[in-house]
């Protein structure tokens, strides 16, 4: 007996297309797409910026009523980033023997869920070029987000960094150095001196250990926060945290308010649209949250009712998606979330920063005044005595 997966419109199609070709075929059921999905969240890996490229490319062919598949033939082979070419190369294959454009980029398992779904609502509404304008819409706002909240973050990162160093250097190199000079000439060293000199004798002996502790720490760290169970642990941590924890929600609501509007938008289903975006958000905790809400979506509960009972969203996103069913503008509601706690995420994020840099410059500042003032008290004490 054997496994067979054929493209067939109907199951009565599938059964009469395997018996024509010699099969005895006892049963057929439908292969659930929403499980392809799942991979394609877990394991994006295409550069998504190359990728709305492609798609602004590919949605401007088809709008001037080249047929899909001649589209793909004129943008698989022209592609920049090879690792996008090849995937896009195998959809084109796929759809050169019948399989419709969803399967195709479905099968490949690193398209986001989101694209993957838009496309299957295009093919079944006929409006594929209005259905991905909307998703290069979509994309494009998230991209822009991302990129303003990594641009806020890099000068924060660079002066860490900097501080660090500057803390190595002076505990594993000046205070050796100021030591070995103490020490030849037998003075008396005050406490914070004797307490200086032994933490940086310390860590010049061990700086190698702690350095490899440090990456093993790390590379143990990466491993571990693979798992589901742990990328669900640090989730709630980081929502637990103070100041930040509450940005950090704040941007999972928000992605999932352009996700979940956008998918409306096209005609998704909403107990689709959620499952859809749990996979898209790719944090474990905000999936099992919208899972719970789409089980309950199904069993007749409202979206605002169901998300509340997972404790996780804000009261005020609730509010307004509860407006949003009641006067059946619910995909324009939700942009309006997004667009709130984008710009909410995007105020926090200074307010934030323009604290945690001047800390960083007092810290600095504090530190290196100690160490210079530990290693140069015995200095002054000698000079009072040779006087």
């Amino acid at each position: 007996m054997h496994e067979l997966v054929a493209e067939a419109p109907t199951e009565r199609d599938a059964r009469e297309r395997l018996s024509n070709q010699g099969y005895l075929v006892y049963s057929v059921r439908a292969k659930d797409l929403s499980a392809r999905l799942g991979g394609a969240g877990r394991r994006q890996k295409i550069n998504l910026e190359k990728f709305l490229i492609f798609n602004q490319q590919f949605v401007t062919l088809v709008r001037a009523g080249l047929p899909i598949l001649q589209s793909l033939d004129l943008l698989a082979d022209r592609l920049t980033d090879e690792k996008l070419g090849r995937h896009i190369r195998a959809v084109r294959d796929e759809v050169r023997t019948g399989t419709v454009l969803s399967d195709a980029f479905a099968r490949q398992q690193v398209f986001p869920p989101i694209y993957v779904t838009s496309v299957l609502a295009g093919e079944k509404s006929g409006a594929l070029v209005e259905v991905l304008e909307r998703y290069i819409t979509y994309q494009r706002l998230t991209l822009t987000l991302k990129k303003k909240l990594l641009v806020s973050l890099l000068y924060p990162a660079v002066l860490v960094c900097l501080v660090i160093g500057l803390i190595v250097f002076l505990v594993t190199y000046v205070v050796p150095n100021f030591a070995a000079l103490y020490t030849s000439m037998d003075a008396k060293l005050p406490a914070a001196t004797r307490i200086l000199i032994a933490v940086g004798t310390t860590a010049r002996s061990y700086v190698l250990v702690g350095a490899g502790l440090v990456i093993c720490g790390a590379i143990g760290a990466y491993f571990w926060g693979r798992r589901d169970s742990s990328q669900e642990r640090l989730d709630t941590w980081k929502a637990r945290m103070p100041l930040v924890g509450e940005i950090w929600t704040k941007y999972q609501v928000a992605q999932l308010a352009r996700v979940l509007g956008t998918l409306l938008v096209g005609g998704i289903p909403l107990v689709q649209a959620l499952e859809t975006a749990g996979r898209s958000l790719g944090t474990v905790l905000m999936k099992k949250a919208l899972d719970k809400a789409a089980a309950l979506v199904k069993e007749g509960k409202s979206l605002s009712a169901s998300l509340t009972t997972t404790g996780i969203f804000p009261d005020l996103a609730i509010d307004m998606m509860e407006v949003g069913e009641s006067t059946g503008a619910l995909p324009q509601m939700l942009a309006s979330v997004a667009e709130f706690y984008e710009e909410d995420v995007s105020t926090r994020m200074t307010a934030l920063l323009s604290l945690i840099e001047p800390a960083i410059m007092i810290f600095m500042g504090i530190f290196v005044a100690f160490v210079l003032v530990s290693l140069y008290l015995p200095i002054f004490s000698l000079a009072d005595t040779v006087r």
